[in-house]
């Protein structure tokens, strides 16, 4: 079920880009014609973290993050599994971190109305619950993966 939700969110956070690229353009012909609105440039950092923080998920399960390939490659597959359900309790203690903190962050946006320091000053909820989503989505994935890695380095292959 986490596969299948990510694999959904995955493949909306991938067109987020071209709603940055489409934001980024305007503000460029706006400039060339007129004068360039205030929001643009917020607005296409606020989809580029969309775009990253809810396809963290989608790329941990794709296995397309990166990984440092020295000697990993030459590894057997059940070895590879085993330092793998090592090192993600390391991701899955980085992003309980961050979560802890979003969450925090969150709240004192949502109980302060907190908004950007910018010219357009948008309020900072949203995109903070998004990032807060986006890192769940990710620690359920993290841990499939364990429990997959796990399974693999006994020697039992999951699906």
């Amino acid at each position: 079920m986490v596969d299948a939700v990510n694999r959904v969110v995955g493949l909306f956070a991938m067109y987020l880009i071209f709603a940055m690229m489409g934001v980024l353009l305007y503000s460029s012909v706006m400039k060339a014609v007129a004068i360039p609105p205030l929001w643009t440039l917020e607005m296409a950092q606020f989809l580029m973290v969309g775009y990253y923080m809810l396809g963290g998920g989608w790329s941990l399960q794709n296995d397309a993050h990166v990984r440092m390939d020295l000697v990993y490659a030459q590894w057997s597959p059940r070895r590879r599994a085993a330092i793998d359900s090592v090192t993600i309790l390391f991701l899955i203690f980085y992003l309980g971190m961050l979560l802890y903190g979003g969450i925090s962050s969150t709240g004192y946006a949502l109980r302060y109305g907190e908004q950007s320091y910018s010219a357009w000053a948008p309020y900072m909820a949203p995109i903070k619950i998004i990032m807060c989503i986006g890192i769940v989505f990710m620690i359920l994935q993290a841990v499939a993966q364990l429990i997959r890695d796990v399974a693999a380095a006994r020697g039992r292959e999951l699906s």
